[in-house]
């Protein structure tokens, strides 16, 4: 079982936890880009990126017998933080889409660039599957 970890006199988090306290055994994944199985992009849209690069870390953590109610940790990497909060509605509804309404830590981070030329998203994350 995971606990939310939030200071009774600090504003609520919406749509993130500022910290997690979980045990069990830990299931990683890489950083996963926006692309499909055959890594090819289907769309330059940061929002259609994002929706991919989500459902690219439900199939790694199933592989790991872990699901979206197992996250504890998201790293998002971003080339454009203006883009990301234009875009945070559709962004919004494909976090709820494919991972409900689980709410890890997350960090997010604009970077200069990613290794994949089309890339405009790369996501971490790190689930633990209880005891």
């Amino acid at each position: 079982m995971h606990e939310k970890l939030h200071p009774p006199h600090w504003k609520r988090a919406v749509g993130y936890s500022n910290g997690i306290s979980a045990r069990g055994r830990m299931v990683l994944t890489g950083g996963l880009v926006g692309w499909d199985a055959d890594q090819q992009f289907q769309t330059d849209d940061l929002a259609g990126q994002v929706r991919q690069a989500l459902e690219n870390v439900v199939a790694v953590l199933a592989e790991g017998g872990a699901g979206p109610e197992h996250l504890v940790r998201l790293t998002w990497y971003v080339t454009d933080k203006r883009e990301y909060l234009a875009s945070l509605r559709e962004i919004g509804a494909a976090y709820r889409d494919v991972l409900g309404k689980n709410f890890p830590a997350i960090a997010l981070v604009q970077v200069a660039d990613l290794v994949e030329d089309r890339a405009k998203v790369e996501i971490e994350a790190t689930a633990i599957v209880p005891d």
